[in-house]
């Protein structure tokens, strides 16, 4: 794997900048669309977590995405195959909230996560070759969103008319 050269302390406060500011809009895109109404009255398994629970780990998993991608930029900058799968992960990411939670298209949904998940995985080795502290980063990310995979699913079989 080629390096690239090295960067300027100024250089890498721009690009955690800028890879902070990709997560930010990707989460804040999918924070538009949030539970409500309709998600109350939807049919749930009894071990969906509280509403609660989703705002602080999806902060922290925003994080560790940010903190991750950025640790890979600094070994190979913006033209590399990793930072491009992250940028395809956080799209997904955001359009995920925007079927369920927007659209209330729940299938949908379901196998969009499942790109999702695919996507997120794909980062996570893409990562882990460049730098594997940045791979590492990504597990708790990779095993939320298989679980919100699994309780997409489960709504979505719960609630079919």
């Amino acid at each position: 794997m080629q390096q690239k050269p090295s960067s300027t302390r100024a250089q890498n406060i721009a690009a955690l900048i800028v890879i902070v500011a990709l997560v930010a809009l990707s989460a804040s895109f999918g924070a538009r669309y949030t539970p409500g109404a309709w998600y109350e009255a939807l049919n749930k398994p009894w071990w969906t977590p509280d509403n609660g629970v989703f705002a602080p780990v999806w902060t922290l998993l925003y994080l560790s995405i940010a903190g991750a991608a950025w640790l890979v930029w600094r070994r190979v900058g913006w033209r590399h195959v990793a930072i491009i799968v992250f940028c395809v992960q956080l799209i997904l990411n955001a359009a995920w909230s925007y079927l369920f939670f927007g659209r209330h298209r729940i299938d949908l949904a379901f196998y969009e996560i499942l790109a999702l998940w695919l996507s997120v995985l794909l980062m996570l080795i893409t990562f882990w070759r460049v730098r594997t502290a940045a791979g590492a980063m990504l597990i708790p990310y990779l095993l939320w969103v298989a679980f919100a995979a699994v309780l997409n699913f489960g709504i979505w079989r719960a609630n079919v008319s």
